[in-house]
């Protein structure tokens, strides 16, 4: 069974309650009851417990059980006991602000194989932000705009997380180098999202896409 994947423009675990709520509820199969794994892993130099605090004032605010799973470098995404912990999640949320350490991190690894698995199995699989955009192959390089080989659960679209923050010469380059390669971009603001569960993809706010979604 084909679970959810939500990549959300940014504000994690501020901003998108009323959707995660949602997202949650609708979380089927056997993860169903399980808890909420959170990975700051693309924040691994950027004060990761900031992240985690806000993670647990969300869980209270939604009444989810909350376990943050420090997976900051690539060795400790290759042991399988962190790999037990995210395959036994109702679902996995990936924030942080560092996209290229994110795929350096969890690329070919027990942990990312552990993602996979709770979305092949019903649950839900969130990327907030930069890290929604690492989700995506290609996605948006955050050094020019742009492209880059990314994690790859996501195909057929890239992210450009926090449009509104953008300049608009950046946002143009990016989008005339997709527009040359064929590629299907979505500018996703903060608060919004792209959402897809099984079938095709649904907009969640204004979300501005390039292209046709497959």
């Amino acid at each position: 069974m084909t679970g959810t994947i939500a990549l959300q423009g940014g504000g994690p675990f501020t901003a998108n309650d009323d959707l995660d709520a949602q997202l949650l509820a609708g979380v089927t199969g056997p993860t169903a009851g399980g808890r909420v794994v959170v990975l700051p892993t693309a924040d691994a130099f950027e004060h990761p417990e900031r992240q985690v605090a806000a993670a647990m004032h969300w869980g209270e605010r939604l009444s989810v059980e909350v376990e943050a799973l420090m997976v900051l470098r690539r060795g400790e995404a290759m042991e399988p006991g962190a790999a037990d912990v995210v395959r036994a999640a109702r679902a996995v949320y990936l924030v942080g602000d560092q996209p290229l350490h994110l795929r350096s991190v969890l690329k070919d690894t027990p942990v990312w194989a552990a993602v996979g698995e709770v979305l092949a199995g019903g649950g839900l699989v969130v990327g907030v932000g930069a890290s929604a955009s690492c989700l995506c192959d290609p996605m948006v390089d955050p050094r020019g705009g742009a492209f880059t080989l990314g994690l790859g659960l996501v195909t057929g679209v890239t992210l450009v997380p926090a449009v509104e923050t953008w300049s608009g010469e950046r946002l143009h380059r990016t989008l005339s180098m997709a527009a040359t390669s064929q590629i299907v971009v979505a500018c996703v603001p903060t608060g919004a999202a792209l959402v897809r569960s099984g079938g095709a993809w649904e907009r969640v706010g204004e979300v501005d896409v390039r292209g046709e979604l497959a």
